[in-house]
Protein backbone atom coordinates (compact mmCIF):
# COMPACT_ATOMS: atom_id res chain seq x y z
CA UNK A 1 0.00 0.00 0.00
CA UNK A 2 0.96 3.67 -0.26
CA UNK A 3 1.87 5.60 2.89
CA UNK A 4 3.30 9.05 3.62
CA UNK A 5 6.59 8.76 5.48
CA UNK A 6 8.82 11.38 7.10
CA UNK A 7 12.39 10.09 7.02
CA UNK A 8 14.18 13.15 8.43
CA UNK A 9 13.42 16.80 9.15
CA UNK A 10 12.20 18.36 5.91
CA UNK A 11 12.08 15.02 4.08
CA UNK A 12 8.69 13.43 3.38
CA UNK A 13 7.45 11.29 0.51
CA UNK A 14 4.94 8.59 -0.38
CA UNK A 15 6.38 5.08 -0.14
CA UNK A 16 5.12 1.65 -1.12
CA UNK A 17 5.04 -0.40 2.08
CA UNK A 18 3.76 -3.83 3.06
CA UNK A 19 0.02 -3.78 3.76
CA UNK A 20 -0.77 -4.09 7.47
CA UNK A 21 -1.97 -7.28 9.13
CA UNK A 22 -4.28 -7.16 12.12
CA UNK A 23 -2.67 -8.59 15.25
CA UNK A 24 -4.88 -10.13 17.95
CA UNK A 25 -7.22 -7.45 19.25
CA UNK A 26 -6.63 -5.17 16.26
CA UNK A 27 -8.38 -4.23 13.03
CA UNK A 28 -7.18 -2.98 9.67
CA UNK A 29 -9.10 0.07 8.44
CA UNK A 30 -9.35 1.31 4.86
CA UNK A 31 -8.70 5.03 5.37
CA UNK A 32 -11.22 7.23 3.58
CA UNK A 33 -10.30 10.65 4.94
CA UNK A 34 -7.54 12.03 7.17
CA UNK A 35 -6.51 15.47 8.37
CA UNK A 36 -3.18 17.24 8.76
CA UNK A 37 -2.54 18.69 12.22
CA UNK A 38 0.02 21.11 13.61
CA UNK A 39 1.66 18.14 15.33
CA UNK A 40 2.31 16.60 11.90
CA UNK A 41 4.02 19.79 10.75
CA UNK A 42 6.18 19.73 13.91
CA UNK A 43 7.37 16.23 13.04
CA UNK A 44 8.20 17.39 9.51
CA UNK A 45 10.20 20.34 10.83
CA UNK A 46 11.92 18.15 13.44
CA UNK A 47 10.75 20.35 16.31
CA UNK A 48 8.26 17.92 17.88
CA UNK A 49 9.22 17.34 21.52
CA UNK A 50 8.73 13.56 21.31
CA UNK A 51 11.69 13.37 18.91
CA UNK A 52 13.91 14.74 21.69
CA UNK A 53 12.38 12.66 24.48
CA UNK A 54 12.68 9.39 22.58
CA UNK A 55 8.91 8.78 22.41
CA UNK A 56 9.14 9.08 18.61
CA UNK A 57 11.83 8.56 16.01
CA UNK A 58 12.27 8.75 12.26
CA UNK A 59 11.08 7.29 9.98
CA UNK A 60 7.57 8.45 11.00
CA UNK A 61 4.24 7.51 9.44
CA UNK A 62 2.02 10.31 10.67
CA UNK A 63 -1.75 10.97 10.74
CA UNK A 64 -4.08 10.81 13.74
CA UNK A 65 -7.27 12.54 12.51
CA UNK A 66 -8.99 9.92 10.38
CA UNK A 67 -12.04 7.90 9.46
CA UNK A 68 -12.59 4.84 7.32
CA UNK A 69 -14.14 1.37 7.06
CA UNK A 70 -12.94 -1.73 8.91
CA UNK A 71 -11.51 -4.16 6.35
CA UNK A 72 -10.25 -7.05 8.47
CA UNK A 73 -10.26 -8.06 12.12
CA UNK A 74 -7.62 -9.90 14.10
CA UNK A 75 -8.06 -12.76 16.53
CA UNK A 76 -10.41 -12.00 19.40
CA UNK A 77 -12.14 -9.09 17.65
CA UNK A 78 -15.90 -9.17 17.10
CA UNK A 79 -16.30 -9.75 13.33
CA UNK A 80 -19.29 -7.41 13.40
CA UNK A 81 -16.77 -4.56 13.15
CA UNK A 82 -15.92 -5.56 9.57
CA UNK A 83 -17.58 -3.18 7.11
CA UNK A 84 -18.43 -0.56 9.74
CA UNK A 85 -17.52 3.10 9.34
CA UNK A 86 -15.29 4.20 12.20
CA UNK A 87 -12.85 6.71 13.61
CA UNK A 88 -10.37 5.89 16.34
CA UNK A 89 -8.99 7.32 19.55
CA UNK A 90 -5.44 8.60 19.10
CA UNK A 91 -4.44 7.72 22.67
CA UNK A 92 -3.78 4.01 23.27
CA UNK A 93 -3.09 3.25 26.92
CA UNK A 94 -1.44 0.12 28.27
CA UNK A 95 -4.81 -0.92 29.83
CA UNK A 96 -3.19 -2.25 33.02
CA UNK A 97 -1.79 0.77 34.90
CA UNK A 98 -3.71 2.74 37.53
CA UNK A 99 -4.50 5.58 35.13
CA UNK A 100 -5.90 3.23 32.50
CA UNK A 101 -7.97 1.36 35.07
CA UNK A 102 -9.43 4.70 36.18
CA UNK A 103 -10.49 5.53 32.62
CA UNK A 104 -7.65 7.95 31.93
CA UNK A 105 -5.80 5.97 29.27
CA UNK A 106 -5.06 9.23 27.43
CA UNK A 107 -2.50 10.13 30.13
CA UNK A 108 -1.04 6.63 30.51
CA UNK A 109 2.72 6.92 30.98
CA UNK A 110 3.31 4.04 28.56
CA UNK A 111 0.70 5.00 25.98
CA UNK A 112 1.09 4.86 22.25
CA UNK A 113 -0.39 7.65 20.13
CA UNK A 114 -1.46 6.82 16.59
CA UNK A 115 0.93 8.49 14.16
CA UNK A 116 2.68 10.32 17.00
CA UNK A 117 4.19 8.28 19.84
CA UNK A 118 5.50 4.78 20.39
CA UNK A 119 6.08 4.15 16.67
CA UNK A 120 2.40 3.37 16.13
CA UNK A 121 1.90 3.98 12.40
CA UNK A 122 -0.53 6.75 11.46
CA UNK A 123 -3.35 7.13 8.98
CA UNK A 124 -1.78 9.15 6.16
CA UNK A 125 -1.87 5.90 4.26
CA UNK A 126 -4.31 3.71 2.39
CA UNK A 127 -4.76 1.56 5.51
CA UNK A 128 -4.10 1.85 9.24
CA UNK A 129 -4.02 -0.76 12.00
CA UNK A 130 -5.47 0.11 15.42
CA UNK A 131 -6.82 -1.75 18.46
CA UNK A 132 -10.52 -2.54 18.16
CA UNK A 133 -10.93 -1.09 21.64
CA UNK A 134 -10.05 2.36 20.26
CA UNK A 135 -12.80 2.38 17.62
CA UNK A 136 -15.87 4.60 17.61
CA UNK A 137 -18.71 3.82 15.22
CA UNK A 138 -19.77 6.57 12.81
CA UNK A 139 -23.38 6.79 11.60
CA UNK A 140 -23.77 5.88 7.94
CA UNK A 141 -25.22 9.34 7.27
CA UNK A 142 -22.18 11.21 8.63
CA UNK A 143 -20.08 12.94 5.98
CA UNK A 144 -16.54 11.47 5.76
CA UNK A 145 -15.18 14.99 6.29
CA UNK A 146 -17.00 15.19 9.61
CA UNK A 147 -15.68 11.76 10.59
CA UNK A 148 -12.11 12.99 10.16
CA UNK A 149 -12.93 16.11 12.18
CA UNK A 150 -14.09 14.15 15.24
CA UNK A 151 -10.61 13.97 16.79
CA UNK A 152 -9.84 17.71 16.67
CA UNK A 153 -13.48 18.39 17.54
CA UNK A 154 -13.20 16.25 20.65
CA UNK A 155 -10.23 18.29 21.82
CA UNK A 156 -12.17 21.51 21.32
CA UNK A 157 -15.29 20.16 22.98
CA UNK A 158 -13.28 19.16 26.06
CA UNK A 159 -11.85 22.68 26.22
CA UNK A 160 -15.33 24.18 26.09
CA UNK A 161 -16.54 21.72 28.71
CA UNK A 162 -13.58 22.76 30.86
CA UNK A 163 -14.79 26.36 30.66
CA UNK A 164 -18.10 25.30 32.27
CA UNK A 165 -20.10 27.76 30.16
CA UNK A 166 -23.73 28.59 30.85
CA UNK A 167 -25.99 30.33 28.33
CA UNK A 168 -25.08 34.00 28.27
CA UNK A 169 -21.58 33.55 29.68
CA UNK A 170 -18.90 35.53 27.87
CA UNK A 171 -15.91 33.49 26.67
CA UNK A 172 -12.77 34.68 24.93
CA UNK A 173 -11.05 32.15 22.67
CA UNK A 174 -7.45 32.95 21.85
CA UNK A 175 -6.16 31.67 18.51
CA UNK A 176 -8.34 31.40 15.36
CA UNK A 177 -6.76 28.16 14.13
CA UNK A 178 -8.60 24.85 13.75
CA UNK A 179 -8.91 24.13 17.49
CA UNK A 180 -9.77 27.71 18.40
CA UNK A 181 -12.47 27.94 15.76
CA UNK A 182 -13.90 24.56 16.77
CA UNK A 183 -13.99 25.85 20.36
CA UNK A 184 -15.88 28.90 19.12
CA UNK A 185 -18.45 26.75 17.31
CA UNK A 186 -19.03 24.49 20.33
CA UNK A 187 -19.19 27.47 22.71
CA UNK A 188 -21.71 29.20 20.47
CA UNK A 189 -23.81 26.04 20.37
CA UNK A 190 -23.74 26.06 24.20
CA UNK A 191 -25.33 29.52 24.19
CA UNK A 192 -22.24 31.50 25.19
CA UNK A 193 -21.33 34.97 23.95
CA UNK A 194 -18.22 34.13 21.94
CA UNK A 195 -15.25 36.44 21.42
CA UNK A 196 -12.18 35.48 19.40
CA UNK A 197 -8.69 36.96 19.79
CA UNK A 198 -6.04 36.72 17.11
CA UNK A 199 -3.55 38.57 14.98
CA UNK A 200 -4.82 40.85 12.22
CA UNK A 201 -5.17 38.96 8.97
CA UNK A 202 -6.61 35.81 7.41
CA UNK A 203 -7.43 33.94 10.63
CA UNK A 204 -9.80 36.56 11.98
CA UNK A 205 -11.10 37.30 8.48
CA UNK A 206 -12.08 33.65 8.06
CA UNK A 207 -13.65 33.54 11.53
CA UNK A 208 -16.02 36.28 10.38
CA UNK A 209 -17.28 34.02 7.57
CA UNK A 210 -18.40 31.54 10.25
CA UNK A 211 -20.75 34.15 11.68
CA UNK A 212 -18.41 35.04 14.54
CA UNK A 213 -18.76 38.77 15.06
CA UNK A 214 -16.73 39.61 18.18
CA UNK A 215 -13.24 39.49 16.72
CA UNK A 216 -10.33 41.26 18.38
CA UNK A 217 -6.60 41.72 18.63
CA UNK A 218 -4.92 42.32 21.99
CA UNK A 219 -4.87 46.02 21.14
CA UNK A 220 -8.56 46.26 20.22
CA UNK A 221 -10.12 43.94 22.83
CA UNK A 222 -12.59 46.04 24.84
CA UNK A 223 -12.55 46.07 28.63
CA UNK A 224 -15.29 43.45 29.04
CA UNK A 225 -15.72 41.03 31.94
CA UNK A 226 -14.68 37.60 30.64
CA UNK A 227 -16.22 34.63 32.44
CA UNK A 228 -13.82 32.20 30.79
CA UNK A 229 -10.81 32.29 28.50
CA UNK A 230 -9.71 29.38 26.32
CA UNK A 231 -6.10 29.56 25.13
CA UNK A 232 -5.86 27.72 21.81
CA UNK A 233 -2.87 29.77 20.62
CA UNK A 234 0.85 29.04 20.56
CA UNK A 235 2.25 32.12 22.31
CA UNK A 236 4.17 31.62 25.55
CA UNK A 237 3.04 35.08 26.69
CA UNK A 238 -0.72 34.58 26.36
CA UNK A 239 -1.46 32.32 29.38
CA UNK A 240 -0.17 34.93 31.81
CA UNK A 241 -1.97 37.72 29.99
CA UNK A 242 -5.19 35.67 29.98
CA UNK A 243 -4.94 35.10 33.71
CA UNK A 244 -4.80 38.86 34.20
CA UNK A 245 -7.96 39.32 32.12
CA UNK A 246 -10.31 36.55 33.23
CA UNK A 247 -12.98 37.47 35.77
CA UNK A 248 -12.40 36.59 39.44
CA UNK A 249 -14.04 33.23 39.98
CA UNK A 250 -13.70 32.49 36.26
CA UNK A 251 -12.00 29.67 34.38
CA UNK A 252 -8.84 29.59 32.27
CA UNK A 253 -8.59 26.63 29.90
CA UNK A 254 -5.24 25.84 28.28
CA UNK A 255 -5.15 23.68 25.14
CA UNK A 256 -2.59 25.50 22.97
CA UNK A 257 1.11 24.70 23.29
CA UNK A 258 3.93 27.19 22.84
CA UNK A 259 7.44 26.35 21.72
CA UNK A 260 8.84 28.00 24.85
CA UNK A 261 7.77 27.62 28.51
CA UNK A 262 4.79 29.71 29.57
CA UNK A 263 4.72 31.34 32.99
CA UNK A 264 1.79 32.47 35.08
CA UNK A 265 1.76 34.21 38.44
CA UNK A 266 0.20 31.82 40.94
CA UNK A 267 -0.78 34.84 43.05
CA UNK A 268 -3.14 35.94 40.26
CA UNK A 269 -4.61 32.45 40.20
CA UNK A 270 -5.16 32.32 43.97
CA UNK A 271 -6.25 35.89 44.61
CA UNK A 272 -8.62 35.77 41.64
CA UNK A 273 -10.06 32.40 42.73
CA UNK A 274 -9.53 31.30 39.12
CA UNK A 275 -9.80 27.67 38.04
CA UNK A 276 -7.13 26.62 35.51
CA UNK A 277 -7.78 23.56 33.33
CA UNK A 278 -5.37 21.79 30.98
CA UNK A 279 -6.68 19.69 28.07
CA UNK A 280 -4.46 17.05 26.46
CA UNK A 281 -6.66 14.91 24.25
CA UNK A 282 -10.05 14.28 22.73
CA UNK A 283 -10.49 10.82 24.25
CA UNK A 284 -13.27 11.48 26.83
CA UNK A 285 -15.34 13.54 24.35
CA UNK A 286 -15.26 11.52 21.13
CA UNK A 287 -18.72 9.96 21.44
CA UNK A 288 -20.33 13.31 22.30
CA UNK A 289 -18.57 14.99 19.37
CA UNK A 290 -19.91 12.37 16.97
CA UNK A 291 -23.41 12.88 18.35
CA UNK A 292 -23.24 16.68 18.02
CA UNK A 293 -22.00 16.41 14.44
CA UNK A 294 -24.64 13.82 13.55
CA UNK A 295 -27.39 16.03 15.00
CA UNK A 296 -26.15 19.05 13.05
CA UNK A 297 -25.62 21.00 16.27
CA UNK A 298 -22.12 21.89 15.08
CA UNK A 299 -20.93 21.68 11.47
CA UNK A 300 -17.20 22.39 11.11
CA UNK A 301 -16.89 21.45 7.43
CA UNK A 302 -16.33 25.08 6.36
CA UNK A 303 -12.94 24.84 8.11
CA UNK A 304 -11.70 22.45 5.39
CA UNK A 305 -9.78 24.41 2.75
CA UNK A 306 -9.02 21.49 0.42
CA UNK A 307 -9.00 17.71 0.10
CA UNK A 308 -5.87 16.37 -1.57
CA UNK A 309 -4.09 13.09 -2.30
CA UNK A 310 -1.09 11.65 -0.48
CA UNK A 311 1.33 12.93 -3.12
CA UNK A 312 0.56 16.54 -2.17
CA UNK A 313 1.02 16.13 1.58
CA UNK A 314 4.77 16.88 1.66
CA UNK A 315 4.14 20.29 0.09
CA UNK A 316 1.48 21.08 2.70
CA UNK A 317 3.82 20.04 5.52
CA UNK A 318 6.35 22.46 4.02
CA UNK A 319 3.71 25.20 4.38
CA UNK A 320 2.61 25.36 0.73
CA UNK A 321 -1.16 25.56 0.34
CA UNK A 322 -2.71 23.39 -2.37
CA UNK A 323 -3.77 25.18 -5.57
CA UNK A 324 -7.36 26.37 -5.32
CA UNK A 325 -7.50 25.91 -1.53
CA UNK A 326 -10.13 27.90 0.31
CA UNK A 327 -9.46 30.17 3.30
CA UNK A 328 -10.07 27.58 6.04
CA UNK A 329 -7.24 26.27 8.24
CA UNK A 330 -7.70 22.51 7.73
CA UNK A 331 -6.35 20.33 4.91
CA UNK A 332 -7.85 16.87 4.39
CA UNK A 333 -6.40 13.90 2.56
CA UNK A 334 -8.16 11.20 0.57
CA UNK A 335 -5.51 8.44 0.34
CA UNK A 336 -7.31 6.90 -2.63
CA UNK A 337 -6.58 9.94 -4.82
CA UNK A 338 -3.60 9.72 -7.17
Amino acid sequence: MRALMITAPGEAAVHDVDPPVAAPGEVVVDVERAGICGTDAEFYSGHMAYLRSGHARFPMRIGHEWMGTVATAGQGVDPAWIGRRVMGDTMLGCSTCRRCRRGAQHVCEDRQEVGIRGHRHGALAEQVTVPASSLHHLPDTLDPALGALVEPGGNALRAVQGARLSPGDRVLIMGPGTIGLLCALFARAAGAEVHVLGLPGPGLDFARTLGLENLWTQETLPDLPLDAIIDAATSSELPGWALSRVEPGGRLVLIGLAGEPSRIDARDLVLGDVTAVGVLSASPALEETIALYAAGTVDPRPLIAATIGLDQVADVLADTRPPGAGPGPKIHIDPRRH
